[in-house]
């Protein structure tokens, strides 16, 4: 079962196009699935647009539904219990939060081409800004951080982080 909260803090009296603007979702013990959280993500990002923010960039949209799809993943697999997603924009910056009932931090496992699954974790290092990992008595979270590039700026060309072969890239 998932609880949707939602929260947006630019409709709250006072507010404008600055203030944070957030949404979470809660999912019982082996409901949650990394498509919901990405159409949470989708559904979020095309509220903020109708709230005046500045869009977030289709490159930087795609890297945070990587993340939010390898964390909430994550969760499930290794992860007894519920867990959650918290999604904020604030400024220039997309913030995602997942959270679980495990109190074993993460690993990022050495890159090894060969090895099927266990690379999601370097992937949501790659793309993001910051990724910080909380240890709680009750289980952890863990926060990714993703910068916008300013308004009216294009942001720098990034490598892709996926191999050639998928990417459909020729490598440099």
């Amino acid at each position: 079962m998932v609880i949707p909260l939602m929260k947006q803090a630019a409709d709250e009296p006072g507010m404008d196009e600055h203030a944070t603007l957030r949404c979470s979702a809660v999912w019982d013990e082996g409901a949650a699935r990394a498509a919901d959280a990405r159409q949470s993500l989708r559904a979020f990002l095309a509220y903020a647009r109708h709230t005046g923010r500045h869009r977030v960039p289709a490159p930087r949209a795609r890297d945070a539904e990587l993340t939010v799809s390898e964390l909430v993943t994550n969760a499930v697999r290794h992860a007894p219990g519920p867990c959650g997603l918290i999604v904020q924009l604030s400024g220039e910056e997309l913030t995602i939060t997942v959270w679980d009932t495990s109190t074993e931090a993460p690993t990022v496992r050495e890159d090894d081409r060969r090895r099927v699954g266990g690379h999601g974790l370097r992937l949501v290092h790659a793309v993001s800004d910051e990724v910080v990992v909380a240890l709680h008595t009750r289980g952890k979270q863990i926060t990714a951080c993703l910068r916008k590039a300013p308004h009216g700026v294009t942001a720098p060309a990034r490598r892709s982080v996926l191999p050639a072969s998928i990417s459909g890239r020729t490598p440099r």
